[in-house]
């Protein structure tokens, strides 16, 4: 902040100059103020609601006066609202009236009312930046039903003139295409299943219904004078980014982030993550959650106690589509090698070869006085002889006497997650943070640790299989670590490669407040969310500094040793995993608002715990700065 006051006080440097100009001229046709700042929201949501009254007034009156009314409606159009000549009894004029004819009587009947609850929760939300409840799914719910309702009164009021106005025309005329279509009782059967089938869709139907963890946030339980799960001071006015958020009782002051607006009253929630995790009772406790007394060490799975890892039967097993290497192949490509090598006078004592399950790599070792170069040279010569796509030449191999010749097999074998998560090696891995990355070119599991890495640029061209990798990261997580040690953070452009994890929303997926969806999708909401990481990986420095350790390992294994006392702030941390699928899209978006707080995390993040994984097709310099590759060391190319 001084360093960029003191550019505004001593003027902007030649290269700010250089930059502005190159910048593209702003439109003297801008938008004016009030229609991008909050004013024009306020006063819609005011107008909405509005509305949402008028409509309601409409409809009540036209339910008492729609028998004089309908003859006048009927007979005349819309344009009968403007003839003074006509008069009508509705309370809200000939607007109202027309308004509830046409979306009672001749739309779907009493539950066009249902229309008039989802203005109010878009007025509301609006005028005040609250969201009463989630809009998407409340409006597919109520659109829902109000077509079950006008069909379902429209069959029982038939043959009831006086009454049909409750069903609407739209319900009459369905179920009489249903009469025709299936008769009386298949329409009493398909409204009896679609409503059954919507009650268990919205998960209120009790015999249906799983065996579902409490919702209910655990009280403050006392243990031997420690007591647990205390809210922590926010600086953002909102819930912290823990595993058990509680609502502050009295708000802090706002704070202002580098070009950001001050943020106040409600809307401040927007700009907060939250961890959402239902917590139970242990070990017959009757309040909240038990966690053992001060002499045992501190367990946090027992926040979820009754949670199941998932089990490898759930992944497809390819092990019988494995079609070994024919020793055939393996003496022809060695033969043709050990020719070439001949044919320019290249002698080799001994060849032996390595099967993996895509690439075959034959060690050779050449005859006293052969130079390497030569070898290296051979490489198209040696392609062409064994009819290859392409063979790679290592020369020397690292910590071998030999020369490696990578040749791919004719049938590569398919490596499946499966193989990988079932091993010996990933099942007894150490490492904190284990990840299935392959298999070696010696056909062995390649377990990689992301603690130690500790971020991941990963990148390759269109169908190359980045998002295959990412999916192989995020199961082997998931299949070895319980939701109290880690929480991902999934950002998904596409809004197609990751959408499959939304199941594990409850337990695994950190988001923003008033996001519906636990995948971030939207560009506005990534950078509110690297915010909001920035925000939670200062709280857990400073943390880290009153537990005087260096990193989470450390500030863990005293915590679990109960050596940190909750109620001076301290709790267990999880790992935050930040996925990013498709970043080059995000940079064309949002260009420095996102790479800004990213370069951030990717410099200060590790010791807190808090590790990014990166897909994008090129990683050039315009994507991807230096300063931000320069803290990817751990690199993942797909064919590029």
């Amino acid at each position: 902040m001084v360093k960029k006051a003191n550019q505004f006080r001593n003027g902007e440097d030649k290269q700010a100059k250089k930059e502005r100009r190159r910048k593209p001229a702003k439109s003297k046709y801008r938008l004016p103020s009030s229609l991008t700042d909050g004013r024009f929201a306020r006063v819609a949501g005011f107008f909405i609601l509005l509305l949402a009254a008028f409509l309601l007034l409409a409809f009540t009156s036209y339910l008492t006066t729609w028998r004089f009314d309908s003859s006048i409606l009927e007979s005349n159009d819309a344009g009968f609202i403007l003839d003074r000549s006509i008069q009508v009894q509705n309370w809200t004029g000939k607007l109202g009236a027309w308004l509830g004819h046409l979306f009672i009587k001749r739309g779907v009947g009493i539950s066009a009312y249902l229309l008039i609850f989802i203005l109010f929760l878009a007025g509301f939300r609006l005028m005040t930046g609250l969201m009463l409840m989630p809009f998407g799914k409340t409006l597919r719910y109520s659109v829902l039903g109000m077509l079950w309702v006008s069909v379902t009164l429209g069959f029982a009021l038939l043959n009831n003139p006086d009454l049909e106005l409750l069903g609407g025309v739209f319900g009459h005329e369905a179920s009489l295409w249903l009469i025709g279509v299936v008769g009386n009782p298949g329409t009493v059967l398909i409204l009896v299943f679609s409503l059954i089938s919507f009650l268990i869709i919205v998960n209120l139907f009790p015999v249906f219904r799983r065996r579902a963890v409490r919702s209910e946030k655990p009280e403050e339980e006392s243990q031997n004078g420690i007591t647990v799960n205390q809210p922590r001071e926010d600086i953002y006015n909102t819930r912290e980014f823990s595993l058990n958020p509680q609502p502050e009782e009295e708000p802090d002051e706002p704070v202002v982030a580098p070009g950001q607006e001050i943020i106040t009253g409600p809307v401040a929630k927007e700009v907060e993550l939250t961890i959402e995790e239902t917590p139970v009772e242990a070990h017959g406790s009757q309040k909240g959650t038990v966690y053992g007394s001060i002499d045992t060490p501190y367990d946090p799975t027992l926040n979820l106690p009754d949670y199941r890892y998932p089990t490898l039967d759930l992944l497809a097993d390819y092990t019988g589509d494995v079609v070994p290497v024919a020793k055939e192949e393996l003496e022809a490509n060695k033969d043709r090698i050990v020719e070439t090598l001949n044919n320019y006078a290249i002698r080799i004592d001994k060849i032996k070869a390595t099967i993996g399950p895509a690439v075959t790599l034959y060690e050779i070792i050449p005859a006293p006085g052969v130079r390497i170069s030569r070898i290296k040279n051979l490489e198209d010569d040696i392609a062409l002889s064994l009819s290859a796509l392409g063979i790679r030449i290592i020369a020397p191999i690292p910590g071998k006497g030999t020369i490696g010749i990578e040749v791919p097999n004719m049938k590569p074998e398919i490596v499946s997650i499966k193989s990988l998560l079932s091993s010996d090696k990933f099942r007894n891995s150490p490492f904190d943070l284990p990840i299935a990355l392959g298999k070696t070119i010696s056909n062995e599991s390649y377990i990689a640790d992301l603690s130690k890495m500790p971020h991941i640029l990963m990148a390759g061209a269109t169908g190359q299989g980045k998002s295959v990798g990412l999916n192989a990261i995020l199961l082997s997580l998931l299949y070895k670590k319980h939701p109290s040690q880690i929480k991902f953070v999934l950002v998904d452009p596409k809004k197609v490669e990751l959408t499959l994890f939304s199941k594990i929303e409850r337990h695994f997926l950190a988001r923003l407040p008033d996001s519906e969806e636990a995948i971030v999708t939207d560009t506005r909401k990534v950078v509110r969310t690297l915010i909001s990481l920035g925000i939670e990986m200062d709280h857990r420095y400073q943390l880290l500094k009153d537990a005087q350790v260096r990193n989470i390992k450390e500030y863990n294994t005293k915590f679990i040793a109960r050596r940190l006392n909750p109620n001076e702030g301290h709790d267990f941390m999880p790992y935050i995993i930040m996925v990013v699928d498709e970043f080059a899209d995000l940079i064309m978006t949002a260009g420095r608002e996102i790479e800004t707080p990213l370069t951030r995390l990717a410099q200060l993040a590790r010791a807190t715990g808090i590790h990014l994984v990166i897909a994008t097709q090129r990683p050039s310099v315009n994507i991807i700065t230096g300063t931000i590759k320069a803290n990817f060391p751990a690199r993942i190319a797909y064919r590029v």
